[in-house]
């Protein structure tokens, strides 16, 4: 049942915001819950957009290149921080 569950994920999709405050802008992307952050910034460079140095943040807390949408309790709307890294 699980199984079945997670594969019915795959075919879910919605929207997230990525703000990225240096450049003051904010940006659409279309996720699934199945999706990773590093996912994620894949598809942003697809759009143009420059994430690498940068890391991803949500709800005050940095997240993991593998760590799911889903995993994280992301959804429709949510507006993700894209900050400059400080490492």
């Amino acid at each position: 049942m699980e199984k079945l569950r997670r594969l019915s994920l795959n075919w879910v999709k919605f929207e997230i915001l990525v703000h990225v405050p240096e450049e003051s802008q904010m940006f659409s992307v279309t996720v699934r819950p199945t999706d990773t952050i590093k996912d994620l910034r894949v598809k942003l460079v697809k759009q143009g957009i420059s994430s690498w140095k940068k890391h991803f943040s949500y709800n005050g807390r940095e997240l993991g290149e593998y760590e799911t949408i889903i995993d994280l309790n992301i959804k429709r709307g949510a507006v993700i921080l894209l900050n400059k890294s400080s490492r």
